[in-house]
């Protein structure tokens, strides 16, 4: 999705001073102050009880900082929104292969420790007085140092926030499929009338651009978010609630799958099962994000409200993520397709004894909240291209430039999904490679900004997270590459079904 720029161009912009500059580096990081102010009044006349100080206009020509008064409503929309996803429906898989017990520790370990991770990105994003750090790879490069920074973070920046755009395209484009099928009734004459893989992936594309086109700034995507919070939640809810309505077919077993030849074979199905659940839970490339729209000040600092935000929404998608994990296993067993998960495997063992208007809502919620979803997940990737814009004018950008990004990157994501629509089964290798991001670099990063005591809990506690994170990472890609060795690729490059 191109080069992620990170570096301030003050020395070349007509900007405040906002950070203290090394005098041994020529470049300096793009960071906001945010002080506090005798003065009844302070920026755009808010009292000094909210964000006052001199703003960097850069950041307030950006799509993500553009704007700064949101709250924690706005925070737990955005977060319940880019949360839960497709990779949920996928969870019951993983317990087919690891059992009933081993599922719900891997399930109940993962869902504790991305929840702490999240909670060091909230502490950190203002962990130096008076600087706001706003973006990942912002406080990335704080931590890790310009070079190894940007080596560590781009990718997997780049492919959570594009990569999930394209294979929400890729998934939304089936689901958009089916969903006609359902409405037109089946047989030859809906088949025959059926768009092609590729137009259903158009009409998704054209859809969400279309949509992104109206919103300028990410706390704009706010009531778009409110759609995706609640139509995550409902889609989740009428799956495991159908799911023990209907009971279990005949033949549901609940034994670890048996069908592996060696143990390296075993080895690769139990650490992918593992992948699935701990890449299940997403969007923390995009916390600091979501923070950057708060506003703050010394007596409410945005870590507050943001945490806040941040309990809500994650005791919302525990509601939704264990019953679903738990009740989809229970139902359906190892009868769980890898393609399509939960979805799937309501659709092809109660689709006939179901209604078609209930069928239909299922995949018009989840085709809603992938719109919704797409918003969000893009606004990081439109705030990288704007800049490239900005650092180059020293200006804001037109509403012709904003419109043609847009248009750009929805160009490239749709070409991407149409070339690669085995994307997919690349995820597990791809979402290995960058699962550092979520459990290791956070933990990392805080001993590097906090500095505390060796001898004191917290750096015993992140060093070890931070080593089992970059482990795991390492078995996961291991696993992925295996298993594609194994069993081969389906590589149906610009044919998409």
């Amino acid at each position: 999705m191109g080069e992620v720029a990170v570096e301030s161009f003050i020395d070349q912009l007509p900007l405040h001073q906002t950070a203290t500059k090394d005098p041994n580096d020529d470049q300096q990081l793009q960071v906001i102050t945010v002080e506090s102010r005798s003065m009844s009044t302070g920026f755009n006349g808010l009292s000094n009880d909210r964000v006052v100080g001199e703003l960097n206009p850069v950041d307030a020509w950006l799509p993500i900082t553009e704007s700064r008064n949101g709250n924690i409503f706005y925070a737990v929309f955005h977060l319940i929104s880019s949360g839960i996803g497709s990779q949920a429906l996928l969870l019951p898989v993983a317990f087919a292969a690891l059992g009933w017990t081993w599922g719900v520790i891997c399930l109940s370990i993962s869902f504790a420790w991305q929840l702490y991770t999240i909670w060091l990105l909230v502490i950190l994003a203002e962990s130096v007085p008076g600087t706001r750090y706003s973006r990942y790879l912002h406080l990335a490069v704080v931590a890790f140092g310009p070079k190894q920074g940007k080596l560590l973070a781009i990718f997997p920046v780049m492919y959570l926030s594009g990569g999930t755009c394209v294979m929400l395209i890729i998934t939304a484009g089936g689901n958009m499929e089916t969903l006609y099928k359902i409405a037109c009734g089946g047989g030859s004459t809906c088949e025959a009338k059926s768009l092609t893989g590729v137009e259903w992936f158009l009409v998704f594309t054209c859809m969400a651009i279309a949509i992104a086109q109206i919103l300028p700034n990410l706390n704009s995507v706010a009531k778009v978010s409110m759609v995706g919070a609640i139509t995550a939640v409902a889609y989740c809810t009428f799956i495991w609630a159908l799911s023990i309505n209907k009971g279990r077919p005949n033949g549901v077993s609940y034994s670890p799958s048996q069908e592996s030849k060696s143990d390296m074979a075993e080895f690769g199905n139990i650490f992918n099962a593992i992948g699935k659940i701990a890449l299940a839970f997403r969007g923390h490339n995009l916390v600091l994000e979501i923070q950057g729209t708060l506003p703050s000040s010394r007596r409410n600092p945005s870590c507050q409200t943001m945490w806040k935000g941040t309990i809500i929404s994650y005791l919302l998608i525990a509601m939704c993520l264990f019953p679903l994990t738990i009740t989809g296993f229970w139902a359906y067993g190892n009868k769980v397709p890898v393609n399509g998960g939960l979805l799937s495997a309501l659709s092809q063992v109660h689709g006939h004894n179901t209604s078609k208007h209930v069928m239909g809502t299922i995949y018009l919620l989840v085709l809603i909240n992938s719109l919704s979803s797409f918003q969000i997940y893009a606004m990081p990737v439109f705030d990288n291209l704007e800049f490239q814009y900005v650092s180059k004018k020293k200006q804001r950008c037109p509403g012709w430039v904003r419109a043609g990004i847009r248009l750009f990157f929805g160009g490239l994501t749709f070409f991407i999904a149409v070339a690669f629509p085995f994307l997919g089964s690349l995820a597990p290798l791809i979402g290995g490679i960058a699962l550092p991001l979520t459990y290791v670099y956070p933990c990392f990063m805080y001993i590097l900004i906090k500095k505390p005591s060796r001898s004191g809990a917290m750096w015993w506690l992140n060093v070890g997270l931070g080593c089992l994170g970059t482990i795991l990472s390492v078995m996961l890609v291991v696993a992925a590459a295996w298993n594609l060795a194994d069993k081969g690729l389906h590589a149906n490059f610009f044919r998409p079904k």
